[in-house]
């Protein structure tokens, strides 16, 4: 799970359609709250959950840097701006990226998990949701339903913008393009 405001994948794909960026994602490297994705994606940045300060972002912020500490230093890896940069044609270092795994016995701390933890999402899920939007989701909610699509369309569907760029990507490499439907 990413400690900013949204996955610089998120940034990419709005670049690969030509959309701008919702409030809230990223700055430029001015650190200026930028809607252009190339604005972020060219030595700007992503905002940390909550975005801007105003909005709370010191509090994601102070997430990213515990990450960082159980990850990176505490890991022996890399950290922040140590790290490669992402999709740098001229970088060739190792990624040299921290993993951090904690394993909790829930039983340790009560009894009835499972059926409280079944209790809160159910209670979650029950909530009405804000205008526009169907229902209310929890974590996992919209990786099953796109499980499902991928089921039901026989396989995961691509934007043209995206497929184009594969195309692209395997004559420059010259492999055969992959396979659609």
């Amino acid at each position: 799970m990413a400690t900013s405001a949204v996955a610089i994948g998120k940034v990419e794909v709005s670049r690969r359609k030509g959309e701008g960026l919702p409030p809230g994602w990223g700055c430029d490297s001015e650190g200026i709250e930028s809607y252009d994705p190339l604005g972020v994606l060219n030595g700007g940045g992503l905002f940390p959950l909550g975005g801007t300060e105003i909005s709370g972002g010191y509090k994601g912020y102070g997430l990213a840097l515990m990450v960082e500490v159980m990850c990176g230093v505490l890991g022996g890896a890399m950290w922040g701006p140590h790290i490669r940069k992402w999709m740098a044609a001229d970088e060739t270092r190792e990624a040299d990226l921290g993993q951090f795994f904690m394993a909790l016995d829930p039983g340790m701390f009560g009894a009835g998990f499972r059926e409280r933890l079944q209790q809160l999402m159910d209670e979650h899920r029950a909530l009405s949701p804000i205008e526009g939007q169907e229902k209310v989701l929890v974590p996992g909610d919209p990786e099953r339903a796109a499980e499902k699509d991928c089921q039901d369309h026989g396989g995961i569907l691509y934007h043209a913008a995206f497929i184009r760029d594969m195309e692209i990507l395997a004559k420059r490499l010259e492999v055969s393009p992959m396979e659609t439907l």
